[in-house]
């Protein structure tokens, strides 16, 4: 799944084409799942001006004239991709939910699970993006409200999975969660309530310089030491990498049996 700062280099590629212009043109090229009236957005969306790319955690938002937002989610399957004119696209025609062009450039969207217009009475309104936590590559980032809403969660959750929860931070997904605790040293499994506001500082410390620096330029992998590394050395005190599913989810964490406690 695209992590915060995955959606948020999305945002920073597609602000040069599409902000504060209008599109030449946009396209539905398929309906898919809550895709009804799709058809209409490029009716109700002609004329205006895109004013603001925003993300927020994992959700993308384009802001247009009049109070209309288009709103995405890639959940597992979603990618955004910025294509000059005549360039191989990076999936098939086929999978394209959304074209905007402007000038020589396409922003697209394929393969979004959610893809939705909405007003912003309904956008404020949206207990999904009303109850999301402070995100955690914004400018803001609020720690202590994260730290508020960890504590107010259950006790007994292990802090790994309580990182995930897009309601107490927002932006972090499974390959984050486990770099994070490998990096300030923290057990995942144990109870949010056995960790300490200092080690989840530390936690969040961590991340969110790597964070911010690949939603600059989109280079991710270079952030990586443990995840997906099941069974090899870890590379700071050399024993084997753990794998096991956690969290109702059952999301595979990845840790170090050896230097994180």
């Amino acid at each position: 799944m695209p992590e915060g700062d995955t959606i948020h280099y999305a945002a920073n590629r597609i602000r040069p084409v599409l902000e504060g212009q209008v599109p030449d043109a946009i396209r539905t090229p398929r309906g898919g799942r809550g895709g009804v009236g799709r058809e209409r957005w490029a009716q109700r969306l002609e004329g205006r001006a895109v004013t603001a790319v925003t993300a927020h955690g994992k959700h993308l938002f384009l802001r247009f004239g009049d109070d209309l937002t288009i709103h995405s989610h890639l959940r597992m399957t979603g990618a955004w991709r910025v294509h000059p004119e005549g360039a191989r696209w990076a999936r098939s025609p086929r999978r394209a939910w959304l074209v905007i062009t402007k000038g020589d450039d396409s922003v697209i969207q394929f393969d979004g699970p959610v893809l939705e217009l909405l007003t912003e009475t309904r956008r404020r309104f949206d207990r999904r993006l009303a109850l999301l936590g402070p995100d955690i590559v914004a400018e803001d980032f609020d720690r202590a409200v994260v730290l508020k809403r960890l504590r107010e969660d259950d006790p007994t959750r292990g802090i790994g999975d309580a990182l995930l929860d897009q309601r107490i931070v927002a932006g972090i997904g499974n390959l984050w969660k486990a770099e994070g605790c490998w990096l300030a040293q923290v057990d995942p499994w144990r109870a949010a309530r056995d960790v300490g506001d200092e080690e989840v500082g530390r936690i969040l410390d961590e991340l969110r310089p790597r964070m911010r620096e690949s939603a600059r330029d989109g280079n991710q992998a270079r952030h990586r030491n443990i995840y997906n590394n099941a069974g090899r050395p870890c590379p700071r005190c050399g024993a084997a990498v753990a794998a096991r599913g956690q969290g109702d989810d059952n999301r595979t964490t990845y840790w170090c049996p050896g230097c994180q406690r």
